[in-house]
């Protein structure tokens, strides 16, 4: 029998008393080395299921079980302007009471991980946005999480960059076995990365529809079985959007 690593069961949120559910009747089992994609309109409640999985807010009502403390990486890479690539990356480990060689060694570490090998002295305004994106990557992994949340963290790159983003986190969760839900707006990456798609529906948000993606790998983003599988996925989202503006 396989155990989850995350499981939600009926899981109510919202903000107020006298507010309507942002969130309703939620349920969800994600098992260990899932890539699970969220997608859904603006609104829906994604980013505050991600916040609820995180431990960041609570549910109204509702259980969340995880087996481990996810790490949550949003769509900005939020580092910290005065520190260097290697010593934003260093912050969790901070936290652990590692010494400064042994910080240091594991920054090092896990920007090679991401190609970064050569960054560990420079300032975040000296990065592109890929290369910011990567080390927000590294600071997560040097969290020792084997959950991964992911908010839309690629929907400020541009195109290739975003594609090549792609083949590094696929990458990186193989060969770290990590379990990631990811929050996207664009259905083709949606589809390129997940192993399952779930769709949610607007407010207030519930998983109305889910898709196995079985697609080979190595996948390209514009390859004629991820289009047509985002087209399915599009066309069910934008009945679903249609519905609730029509309500």
């Amino acid at each position: 029998m396989v155990n989850p690593v995350l499981q939600v069961d009926s899981v109510f949120k919202r903000f107020s008393d006298n507010e309507s559910w942002v969130l309703e009747d939620l349920n969800l089992q994600v098992n260990q080395g899932e890539f699970i994609s969220l997608v859904g309109a603006s609104g829906c409640g994604k980013s505050t299921l991600l916040n609820l999985l995180a431990g960041l807010d609570k549910p109204s009502s509702g259980l969340i079980l995880t087996s481990a403390q996810p790490t949550l990486m949003f769509q900005e890479s939020a580092l910290l302007p005065w520190l260097s690539a290697g010593k934003n990356v260093e912050l969790p480990i901070l936290f652990t009471g590692a010494k400064k060689n042994e910080r240091e060694t594991r920054a090092k570490e896990l920007l090679t991980s991401v190609n970064l090998e050569h960054s560990y002295n420079k300032r975040p305004h000296e990065l592109s946005g890929g290369m910011k994106q990567r080390v927000a990557i590294a600071r997560a992994l040097a969290q020792d999480s084997k959950i991964l949340l992911m908010d839309e963290p690629f929907a400020a790159l541009d195109a290739i960059t975003r594609d090549l983003l792609h083949e590094e986190i696929i990458r990186i969760w193989r060969e770290n076995n990590l379990t990631v839900i990811f929050v996207t707006h664009n259905v083709r990456e949606a589809v390129r990365l997940g192993q399952r798609v779930l769709l949610m529906s607007s407010r207030p948000g519930r998983f109305v529809k889910e898709w196995k993606i079985d697609i080979k790998e190595p996948r390209r983003i514009d390859s004629p079985e991820i289009a047509l599988m985002a087209r399915e996925i599009t066309d069910d989202l934008r009945i679903e959007i249609r519905r609730h503006a029509d309500a």
